[in-house]
């Protein structure tokens, strides 16, 4: 367990780094989106294609891994609406509570600790994860924030259709899976790029795990502090701890469960592309819920909530996980 800790403590230490430096105001709120812009647009894209690049593409486009991962989704995504939805939380702030439980934060900070611990190897079903999430999951909890009562909203048919739309488009114009599939291109046809701009790419692949790391912290802090001006009323413990709950808990384990039972039932699921599956589903929460959220009107304070205390239990339970895994 300590080995794992002291692999996993410099990951949180970046995370929090980055949360005093914005909460402090060392750095300002509006470097954040700079920061973030970096990461999304230039660092992150080049690590993505890199891991693409060097990976066997049978690694990366699994059956049987999309297949279990997507189940494990689709159950987080139903089980934390019923158990989100109340008086306080209607549709939307479910929905996007649902994304921040079965979302987790596998491009900032599960791709470069997974293969730090794990090797090369488990490059591929961890990136795999991040084109299902940015497409599948978070598509079905947009469409699934744009419902309402039916008394309420007779138009529901209408914004759900207008949601996916925004979704798709969204997923389209998101450079990490073209990042992905440009690497997957290069691996499959066995193609090699000129070494000036090989060199380029791999400055901003090695700068992406350190920025991405403290920009999570930052994106924290910022989403606390947007939410504490805007005069956000108390937050029930009960609208947020569950939901973390499911995160860092059920999902990993129900994640082995699909897993193993999978296997049991004859899918060719390797024994350890599960074990990288359920250290994905052991990760935090993704900190660009948070803006996603914002952009269509969901509670940031209770997303941010969720976000940060996921974030901060997840140095121990996923340390954990790691440990029981072997």
């Amino acid at each position: 367990m300590l080995q794992i800790l002291l692999v996993t403590f410099p990951f949180f230490a970046l995370v929090l780094a980055g949360y005093v430096a914005a909460r402090r105001g060392m750095l300002p709120l509006e470097a954040v989106s700079g920061l973030n812009g970096f990461v999304l647009f230039f660092a992150l894209p080049c690590m993505l294609y890199r891991f693409g690049a060097t990976t066997p593409i049978a690694q990366l486009f699994d059956p049987a891994v999309f297949v279990t991962y997507v189940l494990c989704s689709l159950a987080v995504v139903a089980l934390t609406v019923s158990v989100s939805r109340n008086q306080r939380l209607g549709w939307n702030d479910a929905a996007f509570g649902a994304l921040v439980a079965a979302f987790p934060n596998t491009g900032f900070m599960g791709v470069p600790l997974l293969v730090l611990l794990l090797g090369t190897r488990a490059a591929g079903p961890t990136i795999f994860t991040i084109c299902v999430d940015m497409v599948v999951t978070s598509s079905l909890c947009i469409a699934l924030s744009r419902l309402h009562d039916a008394g309420d909203a007779p138009d529901t048919g209408p914004s759900v259709r207008l949601a996916l739309r925004n979704a798709f488009r969204a997923v389209l114009m998101n450079p990490l899976p073209w990042a992905i599939l440009l690497g997957a291109a290069v691996s499959a046809f066995t193609l090699e790029l000129p070494v000036p701009l090989t060199k380029t790419l791999d400055l901003l692949a090695d700068s992406a795990s350190p920025v991405a790391l403290f920009t999570i912290g930052a994106v924290l802090a910022r989403s606390q502090i947007m939410a504490a001006r805007g005069k956000h009323p108390p937050i029930h413990m009960r609208d947020y701890v569950p939901v973390a709950f499911i995160k860092l808990l059920v999902h990993p384990l129900l994640m082995l469960l699909v897993g193993a039972t999978a296997i049991r039932l004859g899918l060719p699921l390797d024994r350890f592309a599960l074990k990288v599956l359920v250290l994905v589903a052991a990760l935090p929460s993704a900190s660009n819920v948070s803006m996603l959220a914002e952009r269509f009107g969901a509670d940031t304070g209770r997303i941010a909530r969720i976000i940060l205390l996921s974030t901060a239990a997840a140095f121990v339970t996923f340390s954990l996980a790691v440990t029981l895994l072997g």
